[in-house]
């Protein structure tokens, strides 16, 4: 597991699971297994900005990207390569 899919796992067990273990797979949906509503994506959001120094575009508010610890993964170093690059 990457160190982004564990931090991102323990962010989901203490904000959401209330501190529970979590039981799902990094590919499993997180709003088909009801971990995350439409107001815990806003919550997500602003946890991947201020952890993560970029910024999440309106356009970019999909379930590709935000949906399950497989996707956010991928999302996250696709944002931070082009800061990288940007920098």
């Amino acid at each position: 597991m990457t160190d982004h899919a564990q931090a991102l796992r323990e962010f989901i067990r203490e904000n959401f699971l209330y501190g529970k273990e979590p039981s799902f797979s990094d590919d499993d949906s997180f709003l088909d297994m009801g971990i995350i509503d439409s107001t815990g994506v806003l919550e997500l959001v602003a946890h991947l900005e201020g952890r993560h120094g970029f910024t999440i575009e309106d356009d970019e508010l999909v379930p590709e990207n935000l949906d399950s610890i497989h996707n956010l993964v991928k999302f996250i170093k696709r944002k931070t390569q082009h800061l990288d690059v940007s920098a």
